[in-house]
């Protein structure tokens, strides 16, 4: 490699950097792009003057002309609410089991319901409300309801929730822990979750499960009923028609009957929650849109 260097322009120094005997000649940068470069910082000391800008400890500085994106949102929020204040009236003391023959309102309430539902409830359900098994929370589309599919008793589960402590008149079961109470032995769990098996036609091991027969009969009869159907009243899962909330393997039965299962919803009314409630119009807003996802009750 030659080691001749080569100046363009004999005035032009170096910047003392060297790579391969290529060296970097200190040009000075193109005059518009120098002025540009003037006009960005002018351009931006005025933003600063004229805008928030400035944080500071509560907030930050308002600006010349006091503009504020919050306020702007506002507005919208409240042109909005304006517009749709007839019918968020009417929504609040609809009879639910009429919406649907208001076609406007019952849409407006399935529209407004599908935002609340993602905001609130999609944590949970999922965002298409299909539930998640593994934290036992019930799947929406199903049509298989713990405490009933009528839209009425979905507003109140909505409005009270479930084994919370906020609302007086949150739905309450409980099961007990069979095997942590000591109530059942190992053996006699394992015969009771294949029974439990067979109420729903999975595979089981017939001899066990008519073992588990007569125990069901005696500890989990009252609150299922005798063919396992369920009862609506408690909250008491069907346990015939192999939909399942913690997962109706062997081992997950066994786990259920051992440990007991106890989920627990919020009640989401303002009148229970100081900050995020939910206002009787977006209850039945959310309970139309929940119900129209899968019910034909």
């Amino acid at each position: 490699m030659s080691n001749d260097t080569k100046h363009n322009d004999a005035d032009v120094g170096t910047t003392g950097h060297e790579w391969d005997g290529i060296e970097e000649l200190n040009n000075p940068m193109p005059r518009w792009w120098v002025w540009c470069f003037y006009l960005t910082i002018i351009w931006g000391i005025g933003y600063a003057i004229a805008y928030p800008a400035w944080p500071l400890i509560n907030g930050a500085t308002k600006g010349l002309l006091g503009y504020s994106t919050r306020a702007e949102v506002a507005r919208d929020i409240a042109r909005v609410d304006a517009a749709n204040a007839d019918l968020v009236d009417r929504l609040t003391t609809v009879d639910l089991t009429t919406i649907r023959d208001d076609a406007e309102l019952h849409g407006f309430a399935v529209n407004a319901g599908a935002s609340i539902f993602a905001a609130n409830c999609s944590q949970c359900h999922g965002r298409g409300a299909a539930g998640v098994q593994a934290g036992g929370y019930p799947n929406l589309l199903d049509d298989a309801w713990l405490w009933g599919g009528e839209i009425e008793d979905i507003a109140f589960t909505v409005t009270h929730g479930i084994r919370n402590e906020q609302s007086p008149d949150s739905r309450y079961s409980q099961m007990p822990a069979f095997g942590k109470d000591g109530l059942l032995m190992d053996e006699e769990i394992e015969s009771l979750a294949h029974f439990v098996l067979s109420l729903s036609g999975r595979d089981h091991d017939a001899d066990l499960a008519s073992a588990g027969a007569p125990l069901f009969m005696d500890n989990c009869a009252a609150c299922h009923g005798d063919a396992g159907e369920g009862m609506i009243e408690i909250g008491a899962p069907n346990l015939s028609d192999a939909i399942w909330l913690y997962g109706g393997s062997f081992d997950d039965i066994t786990t259920s009957i051992h440990n007991a299962r106890f989920g627990v919803m919020p009640a989401w009314a303002e009148e229970f929650r100081a900050a995020g409630g939910l206002t009787p119009a977006e209850v039945n807003a959310v309970a139309a849109y929940v119900h129209q996802l899968g019910s034909t009750q």
